[in-house]
Parts: structure tokens; sequence; C-alpha cells
């Protein structure tokens, strides 16, 4: 697929005073540095929730495709999972449409498992008349790229209607995720597999504020952190690390809401984190943050976006950082009403860090 849309946006220093929950951004004109390209690689239906990886001679995006942000104009919600694939990035293709009868697929997002093959795990959401039943991550599989299975749920030893494996992270031949449910507003459960259809937990991890949305990073030392969206009291993102066997944590709150929390770690040890921050006059944008394991980070960038937004997924290569992330503030319904499409931002980071 063409791209139908590039251009440049510079992209300021940012000085930032967070407020509980929000954050208030004074854009300063004078230290703009370098053009960062934003090219918008596909917007077909209301697309959203994207994750990138590098798997063989190739660059994977997968997102969820449907008609809105949850439910078709019928009350039905049956979001699918398109995945794409690109060798220069910037020519895209589709290479398949993951979809399961009953289900709304949410949130895919793409890992290569320690036996080679690339792996999405997606949210397997099922509604009746608009009111959540239940909810059973989904996975599949290709070993060529190009041929994937059919979404199959987890074999996960938890009990009840409801969970949610945020993001499948490898180390050492394991993988490692964080489930939250909505059975217990204030316990997440790290879980970890070899194979990325078996799961067995390794311990939970309290935390008050309806912990969410968690990405899984290794530090160089071999420390684990976790960074954890949360959507209740004060709702600031917190961080929490741990040393092997990854049962005691230490947590501290950061000084900001996040939604769709997204973690790389440089390989100085920094920490680079993005997702979607909370305005204080109600807007909401996808925005980059640097920072360390001890909780210290700064306003990076802020992408050209805005509505509903954000999720971004990280990729590094060849000195320059790819996010990918979806956004609603360019394009529209037939009856005006915005629609989402997934943008790819390409950031040169030698001298900019």
């Amino acid at each position: 697929m063409k791209p139908h849309m590039k251009h440049a946006f510079a992209i300021s220093l940012l000085l930032c005073a967070f407020l509980p929950g929000v954050c208030q951004i004074k854009a300063d004109e004078s230290a703009w540095k370098e053009e960062i390209m934003v090219e918008r690689i596909w917007d077909r239906g209301y697309s959203a929730f994207p994750s990138i990886v590098r798997y063989q001679d190739a660059m994977y995006v997968s997102f969820r495709e449907g008609v809105s942000h949850i439910f078709d104009e019928k009350g039905i919600a049956a979001g699918k999972t398109r995945i794409l694939r690109s060798t220069d990035g910037e020519h895209w293709e589709s290479v398949a449409l993951l979809e399961k009868e009953g289900y709304d697929l949410r949130d895919p997002k793409l890992s290569v498992t320690a036996d080679g093959r690339l792996m999405v795990i997606q949210g397997g959401s099922v509604y009746v008349d608009k009111q959540l039943v239940k909810r059973i991550p989904q996975v599949s599989f290709s070993a060529d790229g190009c041929s994937f299975s059919a979404p199959q749920p987890v074999d996960y030893p938890g009990s009840g209607p409801f969970a949610w494996f945020w993001r499948v992270t490898w180390h050492e031949e394991v993988g490692y995720t964080v489930n939250y449910g909505e059975a217990d507003e204030h316990k997440l459960e790290l879980l970890k597999t070899t194979d990325g259809l078996h799961y067995e937990k390794i311990t939970d991890i309290a935390l008050d504020g309806f912990p969410n949305e968690t990405t899984v990073r290794f530090l160089p030392d071999g420390r684990m952190v976790l960074l954890i969206r949360r959507d209740m009291e004060d709702r600031m993102a917190h961080l929490g690390v741990s040393v092997p066997p990854y049962t005691n944590w230490q947590i501290k709150p950061l000084p900001f809401q996040i939604g769709g929390p997204e973690m790389t770690v440089l390989p100085d040890g920094a920490l680079l984190i993005g997702g979607r921050a909370y305005f204080k006059n109600g807007e909401t944008k996808t925005c980059l943050w640097m920072g360390n394991a001890e909780g210290d980070f700064e306003v990076w960038k802020i992408l050209p976006s805005g509505g509903d937004n954000s999720y971004p997924g990280f990729l590094i290569e060849d000195g320059e950082l790819k996010v990918v992330y979806y956004s609603s503030h360019e394009l529209t319904r037939p009856d005006g009403r915005p629609r989402a499409g997934i943008y790819l931002a390409r950031i040169p980071l030698a001298g900019n860090l």
C-alpha cells in the first residue's frame, strides 16, 4: 500500500508542569532541533492500538480494525486484527486479517517467540447487548510472516471470565506478561510462558487505583521493569522494578497519567516510555518521556495526534526510533465524526538523547 500522506513536523523540546492526572505543556519554539518524519500508513475503517516488530527481513505492524473504538452501528463489537508488512518502512502491504466469530479482537501486540515464530497476542472480548460478559486472550502464530494461525485462547490457570494479557516480552527464552481483569481492581498477575500459548503465574502484584495495561521490559543488569497504567484514585502511572525471580517489587508513582503504555530500554539503561498524555485543557496527545528506573522522567516529544489516539509501539534500529501509533486528529467518517488511522513516526536518535 502506498502512503496516503507524508510530511515533516518540527517537534520542540517541551516544558511540562504536571498536575494531578493532567499536564500543562508549553512549547519553546526556539528549542526546535530537527524534523521528524510522520507518515499515515493505514486509514481503512477505525484502526487503533498498534504494535511493531522486526521479523526476519521485514517490519510488521499489527492493530485492531473495526468501525469505531468498540461498537458498530448495530451495537456489535467485532474488531479484527490487521497485520501489515514492509521491507523499507515506506511501502506497506496487508498480510493478514485475523477474526473470530463472536469476539472483539483488541490490542494485538507482536513479538518473536523463543523458537523464532512471529506471535500476536490479542484481547478477546465477548459482548451481549453491549455488556462485556467474557474476555479471554487469543494468540496467533506465523512461521513465515505471511500465514497466521487462527486466533485460539491461551491456556491460563486463572479462574473467572475476565483476563487480559497486555503484551508479551521475551527474555532468555521465556515470555513474560502481566494479566489484569475486572474481578480484582487492586491486583496484577505476572505470568510466564515458553511457547506463547501456555502460561503460569509467577506472583501477584498488589497496587491500588485499578492497575491495568502494563508493559514488561528488562534492564541490562537483568532486573525487570514494569510500566503500569492506573484508572482510579489519582490515576498516576506507576513504575515497578524487581530482581529475579521477580516476586518482590519496588513500585513508585510517576507524576503523570498514561494510557496505552509502551516502554523500551536504551543501551545505557535509560528508559524511553510513551503513551496517551492527558492535558489540563482536556486534550490528549501521544507523548514520549525519557527517564530512568528510579522514576525520574521528562517529556521528550509530543507527536502529531489528537482525539482518540496513542497506544504507541517502539522499534529501534540503525540509530532511529520508529514509533507506530494511532490518532483521529485528521480523519472523519461519512457522518463527520472522527475516525482513527495508523501512523509511523521516525525519530533520529544520534545526538538526540
